[in-house]
């Protein structure tokens, strides 16, 4: 197994150098990474040709800067990686943050699961954060979701995905179309990755706004999108939430925004969120 690691990295010179530490610390040494500095504004350059210079796994493109939303920017500035590597060299294709550290058997586990299992197709461990000196469970409610910071893809099953799609959203499209597929997503719960920023921090969209989008550019019909604004507004008691986030994937609708997916991928979303609303609440 040989590992293609592909990290965007925009303002991220204090963070950078915890993730690049841990994977030069692996005990699996057959893997390339590739740092795609997107329009950083700070010592990140500095930080990634420390990496480059020694040790000639790293690797690094420089890309104009870009405004630095959820979802597409990071997805372009992968696909920009991507593209500068040979694809069937590999054997996992991975997108990772720029701020999170790996324990040093990471990818010695995460291999072994591939080569034991021909079936998994999307494989990652659980997030923990920093909460008063200790690192604790990011509390995430889907435990057997791989979350965005710590993507790692069998080649075959990235390949007949089509790869990652520029939208927000595209962390639960993955998932849904690769199972489609046939192909299994698996958290491996004994890998606990480190996170140490709070995503979303660098976000200028707001709650509402994010949500009405995202349920969108997911390519959600209205009823599955109502419900869903409804469970979100339900968290915090804000009935106005709820038509906000409404508004807002109303008002895409209206401009007909462009969807990243195609007509047969939304038929295959909205069939997987609905068989959910259906177990979970008429236990069918």
């Amino acid at each position: 197994m040989k590992f293609l690691i592909i990290i965007p990295a925009h303002n991220e010179e204090n963070n950078l150098p915890f993730t690049l530490d841990s994977l030069q610390q692996q005990s699996f040494k057959d893997f390339k990474v590739v740092v795609v500095n997107d329009g950083s504004t700070d010592g990140t350059s500095e930080v990634i040709k420390k990496y480059t210079e020694s040790d000639s796994r790293f690797e690094t493109i420089n890309l104009q800067k870009s405004a630095h939303q959820p979802g597409s920017k990071v997805v372009a500035a992968f696909k920009k990686g991507l593209q500068t590597q040979v694809i069937n060299e590999f054997d996992i294709i991975c997108k990772f943050d720029s701020d999170i550290i790996l324990n040093e058997n990471y990818l010695q586990i995460v291999a072994n699961a591939f080569v034991e299992n021909p079936d998994y197709g999307l494989v990652g461990g659980l997030l923990y954060v920093e909460k008063n000196s200790e690192w604790v469970y990011e509390g995430n409610s889907n435990k057997h979701h791989v979350r965005g910071p710590m993507k790692a893809y069998r080649k075959e099953c990235f390949l007949q995905m089509g790869g990652l799609r520029e939208t927000l959203g595209w962390d639960n499209i993955d998932a849904i179309l690769l199972q489609n597929l046939g192909w299994k997503e698996i958290v491996l719960p004994e890998l606990h990755v480190k996170l140490i920023k709070v995503k979303g921090a660098d976000y200028t969209i707001k709650p509402a706004d994010y949500y009405g989008r995202y349920f969108y550019f997911l390519g959600l019909n209205r009823f599955l999108t109502y419900v869903a604004s409804a469970k979100e507004a339900m968290k915090i008691k804000s009935p106005s939430f709820l038509f906000q986030i409404i508004s807002s994937y109303e008002k895409c609708k209206s401009q007909n925004l462009e969807l990243k997916i195609s007509k047969d991928e939304q038929k295959v979303i909205n069939q997987q969120r609905w068989n959910q609303f259906k177990k979970k609440w008429f236990k069918m």
